[in-house]
């Protein structure tokens, strides 16, 4: 089989031929030897793209003449995970276990530096599940919930007590969570307040623009309230959609850069609210951006 072509923005890509798989899952697992499950893995991580329009159903038609387009990194993953898989059918060996970086703590409370491709927490392999077993913390639970391809600070309560004072924090809109962001576009407004509802419910986001380039902005993103995916949902309503969002950005895309980020750029920067165990002391965290976001940074202009 000839090596995919590698698109200089990280974009592998294929053409369909006469004798290729129709389905696009099939097409996947044969062209990456992947197993179909993983083949579907990343079809529903919403990574193909199909002559530049994303591709979600692992059943698609493919057409003789149809260019599939991955992003490297993605396919990579993908590959290493069917390897790692069929090592592990081989050996009992246990692989490595995945770490969560905690950057700060007290006696109640931690928060994490949540990698990429986890859950928060309701999960065996979540951030959750990982720091009970690496800080031998059997109680801990999450405070709040980042999603899957969000970065960034996580807090969690190491006892229920903790937890419960917490959460009645969050409701009081005394926690102050700033995000970072790279969208699609050159972000209009040095400062924008955005306030449409969701989900009949008041939902606030303050975006200040920190640095622009003709196909993407940086923004810095304030959230006063915390509904799920405010800040993908807000940015996408004023046509500013996160670069990677596969759910709430673009479905089509012209510019190859777009399709070769394979996550969401969005990362939670810092947060800061008064101890609830604690009104004395304050909780407060800041977490650096990751290197893929500074690589998509330099991707468009606007890092070094």
């Amino acid at each position: 089989m000839r090596r995919a072509p590698q698109h200089a923005a990280g974009i592998t890509t294929l053409s369909v031929n006469k004798l290729d798989p129709k389905s696009l899952q099939d097409f996947l697992a044969q062209k990456f030897a992947l197993s179909r499950r993983t083949a579907k893995a990343v079809i529903d991580g919403r990574s193909v793209w199909v002559n530049r329009k994303c591709v979600w159903i692992a059943r698609y038609e493919l057409k003789i003449g149809d260019v599939i387009e991955v992003p490297s990194a993605v396919v990579k993953g993908a590959m290493a995970q069917g390897r790692s898989a069929e090592s592990a059918a081989k050996t009992p060996a246990v692989g490595a276990k995945r770490h969560v970086r905690v950057i700060w703590q007290n006696d109640d409370y931690l928060v994490a530096d949540k990698p990429a491709g986890i859950v928060s927490c309701d999960d065996p392999k979540s951030a959750e599940a990982i720091l009970r077993v690496q800080e031998n913390i059997p109680t801990l639970e999450a405070v709040h919930r980042l999603d899957r391809d969000t970065t960034g600070c996580l807090v969690f309560a190491k006892r229920h007590a903790a937890l419960t004072a917490a959460i009645e924090m969050f409701k009081t809109h005394k926690v102050s969570k700033t995000y970072h962001a790279i969208v699609v576009g050159e972000f209009k407004f040095a400062h924008q307040v955005i306030d449409t509802p969701l989900d009949g419910e008041t939902a606030v986001s303050k975006v200040a623009r920190e640095a622009k380039s003709p196909d993407a902005s940086f923004l810095r993103v304030r959230i006063e309230t915390g509904r799920t995916n405010q800040i993908r949902r807000h940015l996408a309503s004023v046509r500013s959609p996160i670069v990677g969002d596969r759910v709430f950005g673009l479905k089509s895309a012209r510019d190859p850069r777009l399709m070769s980020v394979p996550r969401q750029m969005l990362h939670a920067s810092t947060i800061a609210m008064p101890d609830p165990m604690n009104p004395r002391s304050q909780i407060k965290a800041h977490s650096p951006l990751p290197a893929d976001f500074r690589a998509t940074l330099k991707l468009f202009g606007m890092g070094k």
